[in-house]
Order: C-alpha cells, then structure tokens, then sequence
C-alpha cells in the first residue's frame, strides 16, 4: 500500500507518516508543486492533502487529481470554516479532518476510505479469495500457508489485486514499485512479474495474473 502526504509542516508531515508507515510506504512532500507531480503518477492508494501549501494551494491540487483519478482523498486543515469543507467536499474530497487531531482518529480515517474504496480491503488485510496478505508484515498465505514472496514481488502482487479488473501499465507500475528516480531499466518489471507468475502457478493462481499486450498486466478472474 502507498500512501502520499502532502502537508508543509515538517513535524506534523513527518507525525503522520511515522503513525502510517506501520501498514503503508509513505512518500512525504511539502509543497503544491511537487505534490501535483507526484499525484499526477496515479500510484498512490490514498492521499493526505493539506489545504495550505507553497507554490500551489490544497483545492488547485485536487481539482488537477479529479481531473484523471478517484483515488481516496482526506484533506487536511487547520481552517474550520464550514465553507472550506463544503469547498474541498464538492471538489471531490472524501473526507476532511481538522488540525489539531488525534493520531489514532488519523488512522481510523485512512483505514475507514481504504474499506471505503476497496472491496478486497478488511482492516490491515487484504483478501482474493483464498489468498490472505498481513500488510503490517508483509506476509502472504493461501489457506493458512505462508508463501514465499519477498520485497518487490509482494509489492507487485498487492498492487495488482488491489486494483482488481484495472489494467495497470508497465510504466506505472515500474514507477509504483522502483520509482520516478531509480536507474534500473523498464525491462525489470517483466523480470517481477514472470517470477512472480512461477510462484502462484504452484497454487493455481497464476490464471488470474492476466498481461495486456502492448500495455501492461491485470489482475482478473474474466476470462
């Protein structure tokens, strides 16, 4: 799971990420410029978006996420106008929460728009059908056995299933899983993705990991 967090304020920016990195990898950006580009790479799972920015302001930045994605969007702010809530809502926030707030009301809040937004998605697990992921640990099983999948392979597999039936192109998924700035060729992913095939044939599972030609993969039970 990844979790993005847009707030300039260095101490609370890093409060969350510190109260989320137990269930999710957090990217952390302080700015409206570089939280546009960074939501623009439709990799995220979930946003955490403050109102208040540098350079460019909550709303213009969600506005821009509307424009091309659905992802889960909890705003941020120490404003407790009703007509900046009612704003960021008919923008396409999903939920506000207003500063000063407690930790654990923040986790509550992501967990509640991951259940929200994602079927698959019971609490700090996430379930295909026999297939069971601890996400805390990172640990896969299928009907109680542990299966080998370390690092990006979990990575890759978690991503796929949660976003069931959507085709996830290879770019985006390389940006997903390496990121923007690494050095490690395109060509690595169908490297993952083969191995990680070999893996869910000895399961029977294999079938539901579909390549789209040309374009990338998806994980589906259609046919």
């Amino acid at each position: 799971m990844k979790i993005l967090i847009v707030e300039d304020d260095k101490n609370l920016n890093n409060t969350m990420a510190e109260a989320l990195k137990a269930f999710a990898d957090v990217v952390q950006v302080f700015d409206g410029e570089e939280a546009l580009f960074q939501a623009e790479q439709n990799i995220f799972d979930l946003i955490i978006l403050d109102v208040m920015l540098p350079y460019v302001d909550g709303f213009t930045i969600l506005e821009a996420i509307r424009k091309n994605s659905n992802v889960p969007v909890l705003m941020v702010t120490a404003k407790t106008m009703v007509e900046d809530r009612v704003k960021g809502l008919n923008l396409g926030a999903d939920d506000y929460l207003t500063k000063p707030f407690y930790r654990d009301e923040l986790v509550a809040r992501v967990e509640a728009l991951l259940r929200r937004y994602n079927n698959n998605f019971e609490g700090l697990k996430l379930v295909f059908k026999d297939l069971e992921f601890d996400i805390v640990h990172k640990i896969v099983r299928i009907n109680g056995e542990n299966i080998n999948l370390n690092g990006k392979i979990y990575d890759i597999l978690e991503y796929l299933i949660r976003n069931k039936d959507i085709i996830i192109p290879k770019e985006q998924l390389f940006n997903r899983i390496w990121g923007f700035e690494s050095d490690t060729v395109w060509s690595v992913v169908e490297v993952y993705v083969s191995n990680l095939r070999k893996v869910l044939k000895d399961y029977d599972y294999a079938k539901y990991l579909k390549t789209v030609r040309n374009v990338g993969y998806m994980w589906s039970e259609k046919e």
